[in-house]
């Protein structure tokens, strides 16, 4: 008995220092960043910056080319949010509610995408788009990453739609209301709330993403993304980068926190059993 106290003692301390070692590992380029952002002067080999200050931060946003990437980015992310909505709402509908043929194999269809190297695929599709003039246009990167919200927006749904309370819906269609009026006032607004955190989520992946933007709309569409890599792969002043890296993380935080408290753990479990 003593041994196996022992030993369980000894695999809480061992998980214990792997999970500091993960948060080391993750917070400190984040805290570098950040560190980077609010730094005016910070020379090799000083440990931190010898000046702090907001000069970078004014610099950064009196620059023409931020802004025109900012504004870029929210009209991408909201036109593929709604395309997706409209695609993939219904779909997560009938996924959820109706039986038919290959139902299962199409659902899991959706996890395509997500099964094979990201780069690998994004290079095929930037050839096809490349025979059909679409490389270095808003629609073809609106294209682009519309196909990587359509899991998200498939199974999260799925599972709002199976989750809501069937007891509920018989006893409005018993009282009389049609199938619309039972979907308007019943299943809906059960639903919505997980739906409002997938669409939030997709937005914020949108706004994120960053490889099929470069690679299908260079040189002409460059996101906020797209532009704090240029600054950094350019070697224009470290700073520009860690503004615009401080930048896109507090709302993606922000968002993520909102999304983390209406979606459960078991929603992608619940999606899976559809």
């Amino acid at each position: 008995m003593r041994h196996a106290r022992l030993a369980m003692a000894e695999m809480d301390w061992i998980g214990a220092l792997l999970a500091l070692l993960l948060t080391l590992f993750i917070a400190l380029p984040l805290v570098v960043v950040g560190t980077w952002a609010f730094s005016e002067v910070w020379r090799y080999p000083a440990v931190i910056p010898q000046e702090f200050g907001l000069r970078y931060w004014s610099l950064t946003l009196s620059r023409t080319d931020v802004w025109d990437a900012l504004f870029l980015s929210l009209r991408l992310a909201t036109t593929v949010t709604i395309l997706s909505a409209v695609i993939c709402l219904p779909a997560a509908y009938a996924f959820a509610r109706m039986k038919f043929p290959g139902r299962d194999v199409l659902f899991l269809s959706f996890l395509a995408s997500h099964a094979f190297p990201k780069f690998g695929l994004l290079v095929a599709i930037a050839g096809i788009f490349l025979q059909i003039g679409l490389i270095s246009t808003f629609w073809g990167v609106v294209l682009i990453q519309l196909v990587g919200t359509l899991m998200l927006m498939i199974w999260i749904p799925v599972a709002a739609f199976k989750n809501v309370d069937r007891r509920m819906e018989e006893a409005a269609r018993d009282a009389g209301a049609t199938p619309l009026r039972v979907f308007w006032s019943i299943t809906l607004p059960q639903a919505a709330p997980t739906i409002a955190a997938a669409l939030l989520l997709t937005f914020v992946g949108t706004f994120y993403e960053t490889e099929g933007a470069w690679l299908i709309g260079a040189p002409q569409i460059r996101t906020m993304p797209v532009l704090m890599v240029t600054f950094i792969n350019n070697q224009i002043v470290v700073q520009y980068g860690a503004v615009l890296s401080v930048m896109l993380w507090v709302p993606s935080f922000v968002a993520l926190m909102f999304a983390r408290r209406v979606v459960g753990t078991g929603t992608f479990a619940r999606g899976l059993g559809a």
